[in-house]
């Protein structure tokens, strides 16, 4: 089974097209496709898990406590 990624909102979408264009048969959501615009941190985390996609961000100020407290439960 391959993985599957998701990107979160904060995530660079310009790597998303370059990641799909380099290897079109990637399953990689970007923030639109993937509907986590707009959604708070813990809710794209468990939006990722229930999906069973690798959350891709580039938040590492509050991401990190949230996935941390995700972890957690």
């Amino acid at each position: 089974m391959r993985p599957r990624f998701l990107a979160d909102a904060d995530f660079n979408h310009k790597i998303v097209v370059g990641l799909r264009r380099r290897e079109p048969s990637l399953d990689f959501a970007g923030a639109h496709d993937g509907g986590v615009v707009g959604l708070r941190d813990p809710e794209v985390i468990s939006l990722a898990a229930a999906s069973g996609r690798i959350l891709v961000s580039h938040d590492r100020k509050t991401m990190p406590g949230h996935f941390a407290r995700f972890r957690e439960t």
